[in-house]
């Protein structure tokens, strides 16, 4: 019987710290016309004459802070994922990872799962949100690629995993082995995006942006929206933990450029809750299913030592899936 085959496919990252690696990784990242979706021309001049030559020494050193004896912690639990899973679906199934941008490439796991002759493919980009220019760019890739075979097996994807049952539980538990009862407020810290792609995800026009807190529920006119996405795993994770809404927050790191960002920003929040007196914080950064440059660095080092020169004590990191065997059961059952 012929096996059936699963892609994995995480954001990716770059061969090595190196500044020339890291500049190759941010150039095919950023000139994606879903990640930075203006004109091409437009987005050209800006990501290869300003951000990549200013911001590539600028990460490289970023990079280099986690780096360690397995090289990219991303590449690694990634990796990891694959190789547990391949080991948790047996024999019937051939599992591939790909990384959307650098190596491994999707192109090449599609050309081993062609060569594996496989009956079907399961695509599932490890993005527990949907968003364009994370999932949403997965998929078009896939698409354009197979779409040039001569013979296309049979396709499915994965779109989201915000409210899966088991991440839940792993970063809830992720959790409790700090104490939440030990913290002043706890923060669920996503990745950003500029605002127009949520109101690009507004298939009625008359939702994102114009409904006083559109986000926060989640319903048939959002659910394709990240940020609404964004809360609901949030929310979910809050009642696991018994959490009352003036415990937590949603807030949105890693903006880039000078216009709206899906707000509130995690650096402003900061503030505002070092203002509030606030000492002891708990993130989150429940976007990203390996720890990463965003968790690692971003969170642990940088909003660390930015609340503490705002007055507060700690900000004290919640560990991503990584190897947790709970979420290769997760992936399992994804990809039956």
């Amino acid at each position: 019987m012929a096996k059936k085959g699963i892609l994995l496919v995480n954001l990716g990252t770059p061969d090595s710290p190196e500044v020339k690696d890291v500049r190759k990784y941010l150039d095919q990242f950023l000139m994606d016309e879903r990640v930075i979706d203006i004109p091409k021309l437009n987005r050209t001049l800006l990501v290869k004459g300003i951000i990549v030559p200013f911001r590539s020494p600028k990460t490289s050193k970023l990079y280099k802070e986690i780096w360690d004896e397995n090289g990219s912690p991303l590449l690694y639990y990634s990796e990891l994922q694959a190789k547990m899973l391949q080991e948790k679906l047996g024999k019937e199934y051939q599992v591939e990872l790909a990384m959307r941008y650098q190596n491994p490439s999707i192109e090449n796991a599609l050309e081993k799962l062609k060569k594996g002759l496989v009956s079907s493919i399961k695509v599932i980009p490890l993005f527990p949100q949907y968003a364009s220019a994370s999932t949403g760019s997965v998929l078009q890739l896939v698409m354009e690629l197979v779409s040039k075979w001569p013979t296309i097996p049979p396709i499915s994807f994965v779109n989201s995993f915000h409210d899966n049952e088991l991440m839940l539980e792993i970063f809830a538990d992720n959790a409790r082995k700090h104490g939440v009862e030990n913290f002043d407020h706890v923060l669920f810290s996503f990745h950003g995006l500029p605002q127009r792609q949520m109101t690009k995800s507004d298939h009625t026009g008359k939702y994102c942006l114009k409904v006083n807190n559109c986000c926060e529920n989640y319903n048939d006119a959002n659910k394709f929206c990240y940020s609404a996405q964004c809360h609901n795993t949030a929310k979910l994770l809050a009642q696991k933990l018994g959490l009352a809404r003036e415990d937590y927050s949603v807030c949105y790191q890693s903006r880039l450029g000078k216009e709206p960002w899906i707000q509130p920003y995690t650096t402003d929040t900061l503030k505002k809750l070092a203002a509030e007196g606030k000492k002891r914080l708990l993130v989150f950064s429940p976007a990203f299913v390996a720890d990463c440059l965003e968790t690692l660095y971003e969170i642990t080092v940088e909003y660390h030592e930015e609340f503490k020169e705002l007055g507060g004590e700690h900000v004290q990191l919640v560990e991503s899936l990584n190897d947790d065997p709970r979420f290769i059961d997760a992936l399992a059952e994804m990809s039956k």
